[in-house]
């Protein structure tokens, strides 16, 4: 986790959240190993948006780092639709998954982040 950016500490940031469960965009998870991870993130949300908040939370992967923002629709006109910071704001980059349950000692990884063999390219990536 990098990058972190509490509420108090983005400018021009909205009202405090409601209680209003969010809406979840996912972008750009378009792998196997992407999908995985877009359907852990989608779980940590219940799966009954409430529009009425407003609220939107996105995770947003790309070149492998995973950015997560969260917003307010905010409604100019019936045509213009903007958005407001609400936050807070991090970056993730994924270093493994592991199968079934978390066991740091014994757990069989699915994937794991190989720093020399998978950054030398910077046009493959793997989420």
């Amino acid at each position: 986790m990098s990058s972190v950016r509490l509420r108090k500490e983005i400018k021009r940031r909205g009202k405090d959240p409601t209680e209003h469960v969010p809406e979840i965009i996912l972008n750009n998870f378009t792998t196997r190993l992407g999908h995985s991870i877009g359907r852990m993130f989608a779980s940590l949300f219940p799966h009954n948006p409430q529009f009425i908040g407003r609220q939107v939370a996105t995770f947003h992967n790309q070149r492998d780092y995973i950015f997560f923002r969260f917003h307010r629709y905010i409604f100019k006109s019936e045509k213009k639709v903007g958005i407001q910071e609400l936050g807070p704001r991090f970056t993730l980059k994924l270093r493994s998954l592991q199968k079934g349950t978390f066991d740091s000692k014994y757990g069989e990884y699915e994937w794991v982040h190989k720093p020399r063999e998978m950054d030398t390219s910077r046009r493959k990536f793997h989420l």
